[in-house]
């Protein structure tokens, strides 16, 4: 029996990637009032999805051998990636931070952040009853 599986991957690093968009939403926040600071987002669904592909409709299609796969890539090298916000409105410093825009993606986020620790909890509860029932 494989432990560590596609679901079990996936959502260990939704985790880690949800903790450190938590991590980036709390410095815009904190430089709500710091002139010409820009907001700043984290993405990383979209990556997550091509390490999932789990039917192969995202990976890139090859008919020649010789041609690389730049496809999916897994787990061992997804990358969040982090842009300026560009959307907003920008006060007379130049800072662009909506302090309340930012306190609603913060609870999204740790909403989304608990349902995740949930849904590993009961794939390692699923786990550890598949493991104790094959004795």
């Amino acid at each position: 029996m494989r432990v560590a599986d596609k679901t079990l991957n996936a959502l260990a690093t939704s985790l880690n990637f949800r903790q450190m968009r938590q991590e980036l939403i709390s410095s815009n926040v904190a430089n709500a009032e710091t002139p010409g600071y820009k907001a700043k987002r984290l993405s990383f669904e979209e990556a997550l999805a091509r390490a999932l592909d789990v039917d192969g409709e995202l990976s890139m299609k090859v008919n020649d051998a010789g041609h690389y796969d730049v496809g999916g890539g897994g787990f061992s090298n997804l990358q969040p990636t982090i842009e300026e916000d560009v959307n907003g409105i920008v006060s007379e410093d130049g800072n662009n931070v909506d302090r309340d825009r930012e306190l609603a993606l913060m609870a999204e986020n740790e909403i989304l952040y608990d349902t995740t620790v949930q849904l590993l909890n009961k794939k390692l509860a699923l786990m550890k009853y598949a493991i104790q029932s094959e004795r």
